[in-house]
């Protein structure tokens, strides 16, 4: 089997030195394709792929495409490709907003998957949402879902809506608690610490937090209850949270990131 990855950016470089782990692809099962000349040279001299500049040269060779451009360079990629493609491949979809419909009909082609990666990918802690139109076989499924996991977690959800409202968390859920970290991180230096040790402080209480709601059934709800005591320090934070209306902010913010998924699919 060869997977070919279009594209070279943080996303499609990522996910391709992943799959170079997979047990389903050796040494020239990988291609790889960017038209930047500085970006193949770089490619080039990671032994493990096969390096193109051309989309015209590869298309052929692969039985999976992933395709990791950005979504309004997908039209003119689109009209190079579906003169080439053929009907038994694959093509995975990394581009936030691009339908299943859109893509077939484009290209001429009936087996595709589409994704919502996030950024944790790049440190093999990512979330995958996935889901495929009708024509992709189970057996086809179970690649790509292996190939997907290499970074992290892929999840098949059972349509494309599901995908958008992933989007809405894991896909930009990032961004909120990298907000929420620097906000803390702000209050640190506020209270005279310096900016390495307000950086120690908030990495390690987010790893700790993380870690202690991983190896236990406790919800966060729970956590919250089993640290504030009445009338203490931390209920006095919670508190202030509560009534400045932090929890329905950030969840406003994740039906919004919800709906800007939707409206780009339509457009």
């Amino acid at each position: 089997m060869k997977v070919l990855v279009i594209g070279a950016g943080n996303m499609g470089l990522t996910y391709a030195m992943s799959m170079r782990e997979s047990d389903l692809l050796e040494k020239g099962d990988l291609l790889i394709m960017d038209a930047a000349p500085d970006k193949v040279k770089s490619l080039k001299k990671i032994d493990f792929f096969d390096v193109y500049d051309d989309v015209e040269h590869c298309i052929a060779k692969a039985d999976v495409v992933l395709i990791a451009v950005k979504p309004y360079h997908s039209s003119e990629l689109f009209e190079i490709l579906r003169e080439q493609v053929r009907e038994d491949q694959v093509f995975v979809s990394l581009m936030a907003g691009v339908t299943i419909d859109s893509i077939q009909k484009a290209l001429g082609v009936k087996k595709v998957i589409r994704t919502m990666p996030n950024l944790p990918a790049l440190v093999q802690k990512g979330l995958t949402s996935f889901t495929s139109s009708d024509s992709v076989s189970e057996e086809e499924m179970k690649i790509v879902q292996d190939l997907l996991s290499t970074t992290g977690i892929a999840m098949q959800v059972k349509d494309e809506l599901t995908i958008d409202a992933t989007t809405g968390i894991s896909g930009s859920g990032p961004a909120y608690v990298f907000y929420f970290m620097q906000s803390m991180m702000e209050a640190a230096l506020d209270l005279d610490f310096d900016p390495e040790d307000a950086k120690l402080l908030v990495q390690q209480t987010f790893e700790g937090a993380v870690e202690l709601f991983r190896k236990n059934e406790l919800s966060p709800q729970e956590w919250m209850e089993k640290v504030a005591s009445k009338g203490g320090t931390t209920e006095a934070a919670l508190v202030s949270m509560e009534n400045n209306g932090v929890k329905d902010r950030i969840k406003e913010a994740a039906f919004a990131a919800f709906y800007r998924a939707q409206e780009i699919g339509q457009n």
